[in-house]
């Protein structure tokens, strides 16, 4: 039988939430915007300093970054994990002494699925893998930003580029599991409650990374992932649709118009179950051919259907729901 939350866990859970959803939003403009102020104060050594740290500690993000397991622990992940929940599910297991590449889907909105289970442990992803260290790769421009970069290290969290991908998959050791949101800005503009559309068909560059390094391929599937935000849909060649697709060209995200439940920021009360699935055996091959790559790119997304298909009744969604893939 649950147990009914209380007034102020409830509260406890919503500020937990709301404090990630202002940082995904702002704390990257409001770190640019505190640099550029303090410059034109008698605290403009500050800034100074920031920044020649930030020239000096350039490539760092790139080498493994600076996780602490500090931050990964925080209380309130736990807090921010209940309020949905977010749920990690295990279906086969990993062996620590190999290197994966997780197929993280969908973006959704913020990737709430993705940050709790691999950014954080308040989902026990280190007890359920024993042995693996998991790192979400995100946009690398996150990383040229003074003071955010600190906090998005702590997390774990790492560029994803071909130099970063490489140091992990290559020169950090073996039990290193990379989380790779394959959609990207792309999807999180198809993201809208009751539709399961994954961006990939076209998305390659993963597949022919886990060959040029034989890690192997996991699918990741985040059931409720699109529950969580209602947005506006624009129309392809709509106006406003051309000014997402160049902005999103510019920056590397997508600006969405997206509305939740309190305040139209806090999401909605909705579960995510993050579905862990089994690996694909991939060899290395230092200069893998096109063939090579569409065979384990295939392989992929029909693991990736059949992930969804296993686990879409037990996660909440009818029989009939589908998984577009585009």
């Amino acid at each position: 039988m649950t147990k009914e939350k209380t007034q102020m866990k409830e509260f406890i859970e919503a500020l937990s939430v709301l404090q990630l959803v202002l940082s995904f939003l702002f704390l990257g403009l409001a770190c640019i915007i505190l640099m550029v102020s303090l410059m034109f104060t008698s605290l403009w050594l500050l800034p100074t300093l920031c920044f020649v740290w930030l020239v000096a500690d350039w490539q760092t993000p790139e080498r493994g970054g600076r996780r602490t397991t500090f931050v990964r622990n925080w209380k309130v992940w736990q807090q921010f994990r209940d309020f949905f929940p977010v749920k990690l599910v295990k279906t086969a297991d990993l062996n620590p002494n190999k290197n994966y590449i997780f197929g993280s889907h969908p973006h959704g909105i913020m990737c709430v699925g993705a940050f709790a289970c691999f950014s954080t442990e308040s989902c026990g992803f280190a007890e359920t893998f024993p042995g693996l260290q998991a790192t979400l790769a995100i946009l690398a421009g996150l990383f040229k930003i003074p003071l955010f970069r600190e906090y998005l290290m702590c997390a774990g969290l790492c560029p994803v580029s071909k130099p970063s991908l490489v140091h992990l998959l290559s020169k950090s050791g073996k039990g290193n599991a990379v989380v790779i949101v394959v959609g990207g800005a792309a999807e999180s503009l198809a993201s809208s409650p009751g539709i399961n559309r994954v961006v990939m068909r076209q998305r390659k560059g993963f597949v022919r990374t886990a060959l040029e390094h034989g890690a192997d391929l996991v699918p990741v599937y985040s059931f409720g992932e699109n529950e969580l935000f209602q947005q506006v849909i624009l129309s392809e060649g709509s106006l406003g649709r051309r000014l997402q697709d160049l902005f999103k060209s510019i920056m590397g995200f997508a600006p969405c118009l997206f509305v939740g439940e309190r305040f139209a920021l806090l999401p909605f009360r909705k579960p995510v179950t993050t579905v862990v699935g089994s690996p694909i055996s991939v060899p290395k091959c230092v200069t893998p051919t096109d063939e090579q790559v569409d065979h384990y790119h295939r392989l992929y997304m029909e693991a990736l259907t059949k992930l969804f298909h296993e686990h879409k009744v037990s996660c909440g969604l009818p029989e009939s729901h589908k998984l577009e893939i585009i």
